[in-house]
């Protein structure tokens, strides 16, 4: 899952700045592929997700995300007790970002 927050300028170490509106988007490379992909196939082309999520309010998004876009999600595997994968993105003024991944179930 993708948290965006814009910011007039990427924070220095120990600064605090305020950011506009947190966007929570599913997200992560290999979903973003994987709904590129079955946005791209021809019809009954099957376009699957093999991954790990974890069994939380991100993970059951991110699912349902992958699934709306056509995308088969029988080799994800949903891992208890873990959360799933986050990215923190700070996009500043000038498009530049500063990104911080905590991989959750992904590194299981």
């Amino acid at each position: 899952m993708d948290l965006v927050c814009r910011t007039p300028h990427i924070p220095a170490p120990g600064e605090t700045i305020l950011g506009e509106n947190v966007l929570t988007l599913p997200g992560g490379k290999g979903a973003n592929q994987a709904v590129a992909a079955a946005k791209l196939a021809t019809p009954g082309t099957a376009v699957h997700m093999i991954g790990r999520i974890g069994d939380d309010d991100f993970g059951q998004r991110l699912l349902n995300g992958l699934t709306q876009h056509g995308v088969r999600t029988g080799y994800l595997t949903i891992t208890e007790g873990v959360s799933s994968g986050c990215a923190l993105i700070l996009v500043d003024k000038k498009g530049e970002n500063s990104i911080l991944v905590s991989p959750g179930a992904m590194q299981n």
